[in-house]
C-alpha cells in the first residue's frame, strides 16, 4: 500500500500541498512509519487563501512548517474515531476541533473525502487550509 506522500503525489489534486511539504522538509517525516492522520487541503483549498499568502509562506519556511504540521495528527484516526473525540491535538501542538454532527468538519474546513488509507496512516481531504488560533 502506498504511503501518505505517494498517495498525495499520485492523486494530482495536491500539487500545492506536495510542493509545500517538500519546501518544509517534511517528506521524510510523512514517509516514516507513523502512523499519521493528515487533513490534506487540496489545490482548490490553497487557491482560496488571500492573494500572496502562498508566496509569503514559501519565504517563511518555519511558518510554513508550523501550518503544515497543524494539519497532521499522530495516530491513524478514521472518521468514526474522530467523531467520538470532538477535538484532537496536532503535531504542531494546537487543538483541532472535529464536528461530525452534520457531515464531517475539521475546524473551519469540510471534509470532501474521508478515510483514504495509506501504509502509514490515513488522509482526510479538506476544502480549506486550516490555521491555528
Amino acid at each position: 500500500m502506498p504511503d501518505i506522500v505517494d498517495i498525495a503525489v499520485g492523486a494530482g489534486s495536491f500539487t500545492t500541498l506536495v510542493t509545500a511539504v517538500q519546501l518544509a522538509n517534511l517528506v521524510e517525516t510523512l514517509k516514516s512509519p507513523g502512523p499519521f492522520t493528515v487533513f490534506a487541503p487540496n489545490d482548490d483549498a490553497f487557491a482560496k487563501l488571500p492573494p500572496g499568502t502562498i508566496h509569503t509562506l514559501i519565504q517563511n519556511i518555519p511558518q510554513l512548517s508550523r501550518i503544515l504540521t497543524f494539519h497532521v495528527v499522530p495516530g491513524k484516526l478514521m472518521q468514526a474515531d474522530l467523531a467520538k473525540l470532538g477535538s484532537v491535538t496536532s503535531v504542531e501542538g494546537s487543538p483541532i476541533p472535529i464536528d461530525c454532527s452534520d457531515g464531517f468538519e475539521v475546524k473551519n474546513a469540510t471534509v470532501l473525502a474521508a478515510d483514504i488509507e495509506a501504509d502509514n496512516g490515513v488522509i482526510h481531504v479538506i476544502d480549506t487550509v486550516i490555521l491555528m488560533g
